[in-house]
């Protein structure tokens, strides 16, 4: 059967074009009235198809073809009605269907026949063409005017990652693809009503013309004349009607499935079954109807009490069937889902936040916690400074934990470890406050400040004792923070770095497709990527970076060396972070005659160029950093080290053990007209 199958869409096309041929060849070429019988009845099992296949698809746009397939039943359909009328007027004769059905389906009776052939064609024209055509309308109109809306949830979803590209390429193209359907119906509904009035002028044209050939051509009395012409006349328009009113119902039905997602007949079933209060009641209704005076009492006795009944079982299978539901949804809350234990442990986590039971009240919302919530702006707000989009954090309890001890993980590993005290909060010594507030001593997890855990009641005191106090929530939200900060780089993954190049591409094409994959691999963006996250530069102007490092990739594909490049270019932003109030840079210099000693010990490896500094010269850089450093911290300024671009990674890495979060510049990263003020130079 499937090889049967695969044979008739391999030819398909051909099929379709020998339709179109053959239909015109059929409004030229006369028919026998055999092969017409044929054709008519094709032509009723082709509309009973596509009636059926309406009412079985899921969604409107499965059957996409149908304006296209409706138009040419339409031209088929006329192209009897033309065959049929030659045949009836030259001979009076259009074969047995024909026949059939302007004698045995009317009882050869022309009244009648006119009579049901005009109701006929009000139902079409009148009720069914006219509400498809104008939900068809309604519908184009309203999904022409959704479209921006829903490219805007496409790229919202996209950009937030929650789908990939590819996802948000096949949902644009069901959106046009659904826009293009619905117009389309709205053109294709007038085939019908065009079907109906041609219907009637081919029955009113063959009426009169068949009397009057008969009468005056070939002799015939009017009697034996409308016996003749009329009923074969009649028997055309409720041949050619039937099957119309079928395309014109399943018309009717594609354009209103706009929010159905199964068969048709189970929808409706299902959805009116939900609601046996209905069948109840108009069971009800109809059997009390038999106490009426003058109605039959045995019909409406009959056909109330089964739809009574019905609505009474269907009553009960609901009631079952919620309690069913209520037991298997306390079952779910009662026993975990079942996972695979291998798979499970196998699953590693970007970030993942572990803490105690007693710290759940701070994440269940119906406690009052909002520790998910503010997790959520952490996330936005690392977006917005560092350009980097961090993973949903899982945050998850640990019985191994003391009941108020958190962990931050990274990739499974800790990365920092701390506890809160039930009932405190914490009083941040920022350097200025007075000594001696009670409670219980400790360091600040974030910033390793100086603190103490002071009661509720305290708070007062120790503000106004020039103390800082944080609730745990917020001790736990800054440690994060400052967490994803300091681990940014090795947060940002290859995928990660492929999600940010996509968004871009939808902006800044050009910059993409000329880097990527070209002169750069996503590997080798990301770890130029990692290195300015490394230092703490946002990579938020991506398409600066990208074009900066593009142009100089045709010399050197060395991570490091490219992300001294994008500092350059990213130096305004660079820069600016680092000017007090009177745009002035203070900073920290570098002894031009150690500078060229880290220069000349300069080595090429396998890893790249290092610096091979005599350790005990470089123990006596950092001595000399350090000094500077406490006077200028001391001072009330952020300490910033500037050397040459020559040098400057190299330098970086000799002190940023000592000082991990000491910002080093280079002269080059200076814009001009930014004044520099040297707060000491570092002599070694």
């Amino acid at each position: 059967m499937s090889g049967i199958l695969q044979r008739v869409l391999r030819h398909a096309d051909m099929a379709a074009a020998l339709l179109t041929v053959t239909v015109v060849v059929m409004m030229v070429v006369p028919l026998p009235p055999f092969l017409l019988d044929f054709l008519i009845t094709i032509n009723i099992a082709t509309a009973l198809s596509i009636l059926i296949a309406t009412m079985y698809v899921p969604k409107a746009l499965d059957f996409a073809s149908f304006p296209s397939l409706l138009l040419m039943a339409t031209l088929f359909r006329l192209a009897i009605n033309v065959s049929v009328t030659r045949l009836v007027l030259l001979h009076g004769d259009a074969g047995g269907v024909i026949h059939a059905f302007g004698s045995f389906v009317v009882g050869g009776n022309l009244v009648v026949g006119l009579v049901i052939f005009l109701i006929l064609v009000v139902i079409q024209f009148a009720v069914i063409t006219t509400g498809a055509g104008r939900v068809a309308e309604v519908a184009a109109r309203f999904t022409l005017d959704a479209m921006p809306g829903k490219q805007m949830a496409i790229d919202a979803d996209l950009n937030a990652g929650l789908i990939d590209e590819d996802d948000a390429r096949a949902r644009r193209a069901e959106i046009a693809r659904e826009a293009d359907f619905y117009g389309a119906m709205d053109g294709a509904s007038k085939f019908v009503k065009g079907d109906a009035i041609a219907g009637v002028v081919i029955v009113l044209v063959n009426l009169l013309a068949g009397m009057a050939i008969g009468v005056v051509q070939q002799g015939l009395s009017i009697s034996e004349a409308a016996s003749t012409f009329s009923l074969l006349t009649v028997g055309d328009g409720l041949a050619a009607q039937i099957p119309a009113l079928l395309i014109s119902t399943a018309t009717g039905i594609i354009v209103t499935r706009s929010a159905s997602s199964g068969p048709l007949g189970r929808e409706i079933t299902y959805q009116l079954l939900r609601q046996p209060r209905a069948p109840a009641i108009a069971g009800a209704v109809v059997a009390g109807m038999a106490i009426v005076p003058g109605l039959p009492k045995v019909p409406f006795l009959v056909v109330g009490s089964i739809v009574f009944l019905l609505g009474r079982a269907m009553q009960a299978r609901v009631a079952e069937d919620a309690g069913l539901e209520l037991e298997r949804e306390s079952e779910e809350r009662a026993l975990p889902a079942p996972v695979d234990a291998g798979s499970a442990a196998l699953a590693v986590d970007p970030l993942e936040l572990a803490i105690g039971f007693g710290l759940v009240p701070l994440v269940d919302q119906a406690q009052g916690g909002s520790l998910l919530a503010r997790v959520g702006v952490v996330r936005r707000q690392i977006a917005a400074e560092l350009g980097l989009v961090v993973a949903p954090v899982r945050i998850h309890d640990e019985a191994t934990l003391d009941s108020h001890e958190y962990v931050l993980r990274l990739r499974g590993t800790e990365v920092a470890r701390s506890r809160v005290v039930p009932g405190h909060r914490l009083a941040i010594d920022p350097g200025g406050a007075t000594p001696g507030l009670a409670g219980l001593p400790t360091t600040e997890p974030a910033f390793g400040l100086p603190a103490v855990w002071i009661e509720e009641g305290a708070r007062a005191e120790a503000e106004a004792l020039g103390y800082t106090v944080v609730d745990a929530e917020s001790v736990i939200v800054t440690h994060l923070t400052e967490t994803i900060r300091r681990h940014a780089d090795e947060l940002l993954s290859r995928q990660e770095t492929r999600k940010l190049l996509d968004t871009l591409k939808e902006e800044n094409s050009a910059a993409v497709d000329e880097v990527v994959p070209d002169r750069l691999s996503v590997g080798e963006v990301q770890r130029v990527l990692q290195c300015l996250l490394r230092e703490g530069v946002s990579i938020r102007d991506l398409g600066t970076v990208l074009e900066a490092i593009g142009d100089r990739a045709a010399l050197t594909r060395d991570p490091a060396a490219l992300a001294e490049v994008a500092r350059q270019a990213l130096s305004r932003q660079i820069t600016g972070c680092f000017l007090d109030e009177e745009r002035i840079l203070r900073a920290i210099s570098l002894d031009p005659v150690l500078e060229r000693e880290v220069a000349e010990s300069l080595t090429q490896t396998m890893e790249g160029e290092v610096a091979a500094l005599d350790p005990e010269r470089a123990q006596a850089l950092v001595g000399s950093l350090a000094e500077l450093v406490e006077a200028v911290t001391g001072a009330g300024n952020r300490p910033v080290l500037i050397c040459s671009s020559r040098v400057r990674r190299h330098v970086r890495r000799l002190v940023e053990h000592a000082f991990p979060q000491l910002p080093v510049l280079s002269y080059t990263e200076v814009l001009p007209g930014v004044r520099v003020a040297t707060a000491g130079t570092v002599s070694g």
